[in-house]
């Protein structure tokens, strides 16, 4: 019955994901990892921790991919019983230039920018080649700018670890409320928990710092917000998918 319910869940919200991504996911926002005993060498080490120093990984239970469904992109998630030395501010700033940076990213600001110039969102960019250009590098900033500010900028500033720990124990509803709440709830560098400012604050910023390259009419407060908080739900969604991947990476699609 888990494998079916979170398998359902999970294709509601990757086809929700796919059409909708303004930013790299997520991501990753640190949560209570479980003391692991075993030493492994730095290639094995979850992809965000590779900057700065390796890993000390329990089980092989709860492991986590680079990638999600082999497209999303998945360097911030820490696998389950991992305990990770503090991210530098070098490697804060690796992984968002590898969120933002990532082929699928590229893919994903030109998906968006299609849809936006279908819809005519933005009647300033117009249509044609050249108007496809205009919504292209505007939804390809926004995504860049998001990450800068979530992943390294104001984690920098706050000594916040900007990773996804997996929780992997547990309920189905338990993990999914853990995944929600690291929303507002994050790891400090120090190993301790604090209100993630990264992810409310960060977004925020990098909804404000968009309204400079948008047309003029586009700078309102409700369009700001709404930006605001479509990005913070978003990064919500991903936080889920990171946290059941490996459920369906290693029950239903049967990898290692």
């Amino acid at each position: 019955m888990l494998r079916q319910r979170i398998l359902s869940v999970v294709l509601i919200a990757a086809a929700l994901v796919m059409p909708s991504v303004s930013q790299t996911p997520p991501s990753p926002k640190p949560g209570g990892a479980a003391d692991g005993d075993a030493a492994v060498k730095p290639s094995e080490a979850p992809a965000a921790s590779l900057p700065d120093a390796p890993a000390v990984q329990g089980s092989g239970e709860g492991k986590q991919s680079k990638r999600i469904l082999g497209v999303i992109p998945n360097y911030r998630a820490v696998s389950a019983d991992t305990k990770l030395p503090p991210l530098s501010v070098k490697g804060k700033f690796v992984l968002a230039t590898q969120d933002s940076f990532d082929y699928s990213s590229l893919l994903v600001a030109g998906f968006m920018a299609g849809i936006a110039q279908a819809r005519s969102s933005y009647p300033e960019f117009h249509q044609g080649a050249a108007g496809f250009g205009r919504y292209y590098w505007h939804s390809f900033a926004d995504q860049a700018v998001g990450n800068y500010f979530t992943e390294f900028i104001v984690p920098s500033m706050t000594r916040e670890d900007p990773r996804y720990y997996t929780r992997f124990h547990g309920g189905f509803f338990g993990r999914t409320g853990y995944s929600i709440s690291r929303l507002f709830i994050t790891r400090t560098d120090a190993g301790g928990e604090t209100f993630n400012f990264s992810e409310i604050i960060g977004n925020g910023a990098g909804a404000g710092i968009s309204d400079l390259y948008y047309p003029q009419r586009e700078r309102t407060w409700t369009k700001t917000g709404q930006k605001w908080v479509n990005q913070v739900a978003l990064d919500g969604v991903f936080n889920f998918l990171k946290e059941f991947w490996p459920d369906i990476r290693h029950d239903i699609l049967r990898r290692q």
